[in-house]
């Protein structure tokens, strides 16, 4: 995971080589994050439907193949249009991964250290924050962009060898036959139901050869009376708080990847720092965020409304302030890691949420949209900002990104309400 999200955020930390070398514009650069993204949400749940009988582990090895493949061919793409196919390529194999990894942790453990397992892994995306996109960026400023993305190639390639070798394989849900399915869909009480032997006009019933006995001790059963007719499920109350939940951190992440994804040319132009020190100030972001995604797990672990509430608060005020003083390197640079602490919260705060809302029966397809909507924002928000580039310059995109952390907040306190009345009803 670490590989992969260091993968999609790359370009990030690159943009200004990458924009000049390609002979665009930063603002179409950027795009190529949303290029990412977007191939992410259309493709995760069909590739994931086509591949859910083949085994996990072979895939996983095969996807980090196509992220090498990926990430090689972004390397020697001569033209700004190839480079959108490489990173296309690479959003196919991301989705893909992502609607694996997640399952195979949670089928290597018992039951009891799912919740463990889990966090470890997501962690690597954490971690992707803190070294993956700060040393890649290094790497692009001291042997050139494409390089940085062969360096990230070959990695992938000793992860997946290391899949190959050492991680155990598992065995995950598959279809049981055509005539399995059959015979567990019928009810205990089957035998009431099944067409009388007398009936000459009635189907043949398949059954069990173990349970053939002698046909003189065959007796057929008494009829029974027709059963109840069973009242229509009643939908699901949790489903208007999940949706509005998934909005919410949809909204948010267009926020933050609209500034993000072009934070170089921020750090560069805005707070006048130089190209060589990028990499240094999103390492210490990175830190910053890993700080953030600690105290999610303890402060705001059972009040994680608190938390999503004063990160987006703490985040709206240090943008602020960090774009108003940005002559002021020091105040911008301490804004600039309380917004790394108060941001790194937020994903795991939200998600926490979520399954604290969302019932038992749809905490699966709540996760679902929730992947859908965090990589929608993705997209969204490097699409916004490069517009905002294009025609406001980048001293307007945080401004942009504090009115969006407004209206987040606004819809955090409205669902409030929404998830009481529904816990109420």
């Amino acid at each position: 995971m670490f590989l992969s999200v260091t993968s999609e955020m790359l370009p990030t930390g690159l943009l200004p080589e990458m924009s000049g070398s390609l002979g665009v514009p930063q603002s179409q650069t950027g795009l190529l994050v949303s290029w990412f993204a977007f191939t992410v949400v259309l493709t995760s749940t069909p590739l994931a439907l086509l591949t859910k009988r083949l085994p996990r582990h072979g895939l996983i090895v095969f996807v980090l193949l196509v992220f090498a493949l990926s990430n090689v061919l972004t390397a020697l793409a001569p033209s700004y249009e190839l480079v959108v196919a490489t990173r296309v390529l690479g959003g196919l194999a991301h989705g893909l991964f992502w609607g694996v990894v997640g399952a195979y942790s949670a089928h290597l453990v018992p039951k009891e250290q799912i919740g463990r397992a889990i966090s470890i892994t997501i962690s690597g995306g954490t971690l992707a924050f803190v070294f993956g996109v700060p040393l890649g960026t290094a790497a692009g400023h001291a042997l050139g962009w494409r390089l940085s993305f062969i360096l990230l190639a070959v990695l992938m390639l000793i992860g997946a060898a290391l899949v190959w070798r050492f991680l155990p394989k598992v065995e995950h849900y598959v279809a049981p036959p055509r005539s399995d399915r059959g015979a567990r869909a019928q009810p205990a009480d089957a035998a009431a139901s099944a067409p009388d032997a007398s009936d000459a006009n009635a189907a043949p019933v398949e059954s069990d050869p173990a349970a053939v006995t002698d046909p003189a001790t065959v007796t057929h059963p008494a009829p029974t009376a027709a059963p109840r007719p069973q009242a229509p499920a009643r939908r699901d109350p949790t489903i208007a708080p999940v949706a509005l939940i998934c909005v919410i951190a949809a909204l948010i992440m267009i926020g933050h990847y609209s500034f993000y994804t072009y934070i170089a040319p921020f750090l560069i132009d805005g707070l006048g720092v130089d190209p060589s020190a990028i990499a240094p100030f999103l390492f210490a972001y990175g830190i910053a965020g890993a700080v953030g995604l600690l105290l999610s797990g303890t402060v705001f672990a059972d009040r994680p409304q608190l938390g999503i509430v004063l990160g987006l608060v703490v985040s709206a005020v240090s943008v602020s302030a960090l774009s108003i003083w940005s002559g002021m390197l020091p105040v911008a640079i301490v804004a600039f890691l309380l917004w790394g602490i108060a941001f790194g919260a937020l994903p795991a705060l939200l998600q926490t949420r979520l399954m604290h809302t969302a019932s038992r029966r749809i905490r699966d397809t709540a996760s679902a949209f929730y992947t859908t909507a965090f990589n929608t924002g993705i997209g969204g928000g490097a699409l916004l900002g490069g517009i905002l580039l294009e025609r406001s310059g980048i001293t307007s995109v945080p401004f942009v990104y504090v009115g969006i952390l407004v209206a987040a907040l606004v819809l955090v306190l409205v669902s409030q309400l929404v998830i009481r009345r529904r816990s109420a009803a």
